[in-house]
C-alpha cells in the first residue's frame, strides 16, 4: 500500500493533477476523514488543496485571514521537526485553542496528524491529516508507518518547486529571444528568474528590498505594486499593463504585468507573476479602442475621447465629436492621466500612438 502511494506521490511532482489522489489515498491509510496540503511563504499561505471536510475547514481558517491568529507555523520555527507528529502531542494546548480546533469541532472533526516539510526555496509544505471526532484517537502506531513517506513526499516537494523555477526560467528565456526584458516573480512578490535584457531597462524597472521588483516614477510604481498584489490573491485577477511615460533620454515604456496561472492542482505553482517591458515610440498609427481599453482599464467613454485626442482632435472637438460636454470630457481626461501615468495632452497623445507597436 505505502509503495504504491509513495509511486503516485513522485508523479504528482511532474503531473500536478496527481496530489488530490495522493491526500486521498494517505488519509483513507490513517484512518482520516480527509486531508489537506499547503504551501507557506514564510507564515502566509499561499496555495492549498484539500478534500472531504478538510475543503470547509480551510476555508473557514482563510476566511478573513484568520491564519494571521494561528501560532503554529511560529512554533514550529522555534521547535523544527522532521516527520508526522499528532498535534496534541507536539502543540502546546494554548496554541491548539486559536480557534481552529473550534471550527474542526463544529465540522465533527477532532484529532490531527501532520508534518511540515522546509524547502530550500525557502517556502514550507504543510501536510495534515483530520480524523472524525466520532472515532477517536489515531493509532498509535500511524506516525511510524507516516514516516516511512516523509522522504518521499520531501523529494517530490522538491522536484516540484525545481520544475517551477525552470518553467520561469523558460519564460524568461523565451522572452529575451523576442527582444522583451522580463522577469518572474514568486508569490512574495521576489524575482525568481529574469533575462539579461531587463539591465537595458534598469532605469525603469528598479530593484526594491527583499528581491523585489518596482518602478523609478512613483505613480507608476504604485500601480505596479497593486497590480503584483493583485496577480498574487486573486486567481481571477486580470494582466494589467502600465505606461511609464518618457522621460528626459528615456523611452516611454510599458510594463506589463500577467498571473501565471497553472493547473488549480498545481499547489507549487506559487501565483508567479510574469512582468515585462516594452518600449514604445511615437507614430501616426492609433491604437484600435480595444487595445487601449485592455492597456489601459480605459472605460468606453474613457477610451473614446482618448482615440479622438490620438487621431489629433483638441479637447472641445473630441467631446464634440463624442457627444458629451467639455466639462465631461475634463473629467474623462484627469481619470485618463491617472490610468495612463501621464499629466499633459501631449504627453497622452504620444503615448498612445506609440502602443501600436506592442
Amino acid at each position: 500500500m505505502l509503495k504504491d502511494v509513495a509511486d503516485d506521490i513522485y508523479e504528482a511532482a511532474f503531473d500536478p493533477e496527481g496530489w488530490p489522489r495522493v491526500i486521498d489515498r494517505i488519509s483513507r491509510h490513517s484512518g482520516a476523514e480527509s486531508g489537506v496540503m499547503m504551501v507557506f511563504d514564510n507564515i502566509r499561505p499561499v496555495k492549498s488543496l484539500a478534500t472531504g471536510r478538510s475543503v470547509d475547514l480551510w476555508a473557514k481558517v482563510s476566511e478573513a485571514e484568520r491564519w494571521k491568529q494561528d501560532r503554529r507555523i511560529p512554533f514550529f520555527f522555534s521547535n523544527p521537526l522532521s516527520g508526522f507528529v499528532v498535534a496534541d502531542e507536539y502543540f502546546p494546548p494554548e496554541i491548539l485553542g486559536d480557534g481552529t480546533l473550534e471550527i474542526a469541532h463544529a465540522l465533527g472533526l477532532d484529532q490531527q496528524v501532520g508534518t511540515i516539510i522546509p524547502m530550500p526555496t525557502g517556502e514550507l509544505v504543510v501536510f495534515i491529516l483530520n480524523r472524525l471526532r466520532e472515532r477517536g484517537r489515531f493509532d498509535p502506531g500511524l506516525t511510524g508507518e507516516l514516516n516511512r513517506l516523509y522522504p518521499d513526499l520531501a523529494r517530490s516537494a522538491y522536484l516540484a518547486a525545481r520544475l517551477r523555477m525552470e518553467r520561469a526560467l523558460s519564460t524568461v528565456a523565451a522572452l529575451q529571444a523576442l527582444g522583451v526584458p522580463a522577469a518572474v516573480l514568486s508569490a512574495k512578490g521576489r524575482v525568481m528568474a529574469s533575462n539579461a535584457l531587463l539591465e537595458s531597462v534598469s532605469d525603469t524597472l528598479i530593484p526594491l528590498a527583499f528581491g523585489g521588483l518596482g518602478l523609478a516614477r512613483p505613480a507608476a510604481n504604485k500601480l505596479l505594486q497593486e497590480a503584483i498584489t493583485a496577480a498574487q490573491g486573486d486567481q481571477e485577477a486580470a494582466a494589467r499593463s502600465i505606461p511609464v511615460p518618457a522621460e528626459a533620454d528615456r523611452p516611454a515604456t510599458i510594463v506589463h504585468v500577467v498571473p501565471l496561472r497553472r493547473s488549480a492542482s498545481d499547489i507549487f505553482s506559487g501565483a508567479a507573476t510574469l512582468i515585462a517591458a516594452v518600449t514604445v515610440s511615437a507614430s501616426r498609427l492609433v491604437p484600435s479602442l480595444q487595445v487601449l481599453m485592455g492597456l489601459f482599464d480605459l472605460t468606453p467613454a474613457e477610451v473614446k475621447l482618448a482615440a479622438e485626442l490620438a487621431g489629433g482632435s483638441s479637447l472641445q472637438e473630441a467631446a464634440f465629436r463624442s457627444g458629451i460636454q467639455k466639462t465631461t470630457a475634463r473629467t474623462h481626461l484627469d481619470a485618463i492621466f491617472r490610468k495612463t501615468g501621464t499629466s499633459r495632452q501631449g504627453q497622452l497623445v504620444a503615448l498612445l500612438k506609440g502602443t501600436q507597436l506592442l
